[in-house]
């Protein structure tokens, strides 16, 4: 059984992202995983941050749940990743890391951006890699990715976790 901790960082309620996450989690459970979700809605940056490190830290899988706003993750994801910055010379046991993100916009490259940033943090820890992306683009209002085959994708991307630990 891997731990696998998901942080969905979008502020909205029922977002579209927030929904992709759920999708990876029950995948991820259906597998036979220890699965934890963060959700960054309510969440003390200043207070929890610390909290969270420690279970990144602990975790085999880390997965990212991001709405894309101007082409690029959200302030949230952002900063939440500037603030783990305290994880850099500690020990990690995380080694594969997802990236699940939505978008009003559908373009091919709407994603790029976001997905090199979140990649260069992943580089900072040597024995870990990208292991994949999941981009749902046309999905702006609440709740509107509700239907869509890239939930169907998300559940699949969680259920291929593997359950024996490295």
């Amino acid at each position: 059984m891997k731990k696998v901790i998901v942080i969905s960082t979008s502020l909205r309620h029922g977002s579209n992202s927030d929904m992709l996450a759920d999708k990876f989690v029950e995948g991820a459970k259906a597998a036979g995983n220890k699965v934890e979700k963060i959700s960054l809605v309510g969440c003390v940056i200043n207070d929890d941050v610390n909290a969270i490190m420690a279970k990144v830290l602990e975790a085999d899988v880390v997965c990212w749940a991001t709405p894309i706003y101007y082409y690029e993750m959200s302030g949230q994801m952002k900063t939440l990743i500037d603030r783990m910055n305290g994880m850099y010379e500690q020990d990690y046991q995380f080694r594969d890391v997802y990236m699940l993100s939505t978008a009003a916009e559908d373009e091919a490259d709407t994603s790029t951006r976001a997905e090199a940033g979140l990649k260069g943090w992943v580089d900072c820890y040597p024995k870990s890699r990208m292991a994949g992306t999941l981009f749902c683009g046309g999905v702006n209002e609440a709740r509107e990715i509700v239907g869509n085959s890239k939930l169907q994708k998300a559940f699949e991307l969680g259920e291929k976790q593997q359950m024996h630990r490295r």
